[in-house]
């Protein structure tokens, strides 16, 4: 992979450049694996950055995705609408347009959009539109118009991704379960992995998904919730082990409504990059067994963006 570049803008301070030459991972993903979660980055030159962004990144062009997906030895993406450039798609439909089909697209949309914009960016491989509740990266949409779109992209079969942070899924969980869609939480909804994987915390969250068969979550991002690693550098095979008891759980206790995603070129870490091919060892300590991988990294996701290929054996 070629190495990152800013593409004219000024990065914001401190700003973690994504890893380039990552590790061959030793786990051999299963045959038609989906990265169900990543991003691309302008580049800056071609897509400019949203000016009410929060944060100014480095490019991660779809040249570059689709390198590391190949050396990773996945089949497909599914590229999720970054918050640095805000409702401005432009960027991830370029991606999708170049991707021969192996990716679908996740985008970020206002109640301006029109039904025209909505069937274009269907036809490139859009399929869910994602709400972010995280205060530090995006200001607050009302829900009101969030619902609204949710009414609008349920008819063609798009579903809701939610982005929040644990402490805040009480006050917002009679708005996630009045979504008339599947519903999809990031990363098992950033859990506090300090506290313990039996506790009220946590247990509020796996009591959302028990309740509620239209909410999957991806269990993926440990990079971002864990506190005491070890990180995934190195040849560090076993990262994130604090992490590992929580999406563990969340996969064996729901094993048909996982998704995993490496989330390159990770924007925001502060503490450390991660290499991309150690993170996908992190997959068989949280997916123990055959049958659990391939629900995570191929049944499920071609189930939610790809339901075309679907044959008897995937139901």
């Amino acid at each position: 992979m070629s190495k990152p570049t800013s593409g004219g803008f000024e990065k914001t301070p401190g700003w973690l450049d994504w890893y380039a030459g990552p590790s061959k991972p030793q786990f051999q993903l299963p045959p038609g694996s989906v990265d169900a979660h990543c991003h691309v980055f302008g580049p800056g030159a071609q897509f400019p950055y949203a000016p009410e962004r929060k944060y100014t990144p480095c490019d991660a062009s779809w040249e570059q995705l689709f390198a590391l997906r190949n050396h990773l030895g996945f089949d497909k993406n599914v590229i999720v609408q970054a918050t640095c450039h805000g409702a401005d798609n432009r960027a991830l439909v370029d991606a999708l347009q170049h991707a021969n089909g192996r990716a679908r697209g996740v985008a970020t949309v206002k109640r301006s959009v029109s039904d025209q914009d909505l069937q274009a960016m269907h036809a490139a491989g859009v399929r869910g539109v994602r709400f972010n509740f995280v205060k530090r990266l995006v200001d607050f949409t009302p829900k009101d118009e969030l619902l609204e779109i949710a009414g609008r992209i349920a008819p063609l079969g798009w579903h809701v991704v939610i982005y929040f942070e644990a402490v805040d899924l009480p006050e917002l969980w009679d708005f996630f379960t009045s979504l008339p869609t599947t519903v999809v939480v990031d990363h098992m909804g950033r859990p506090d992995v300090k506290k313990p994987v039996d506790g009220p915390e946590f247990e509020l969250f796996l009591k959302f998904m028990r309740e509620h068969e239209n909410v999957w979550s991806k269990v993926s991002c440990p990079e971002r919730l864990s506190v005491s690693g070890p990180p995934a550098l190195d040849g560090e095979r076993k990262a994130y082990r604090d992490v590992v008891p929580f999406a563990r759980k969340v996969v064996e206790t729901f094993p048909d409504r996982v998704l995993w995603g490496t989330d390159w070129p990770h924007p925001n870490l502060k503490d450390h990059m991660p290499d991309d091919g150690l993170l996908v060892d992190f997959i068989p300590h949280i997916a123990t067994t055959p049958e659990l991988q391939r629900k995570l990294l191929v049944d499920n996701p071609t189930r939610l963006y790809w339901p075309e290929l679907l044959n008897g054996n995937l139901k």
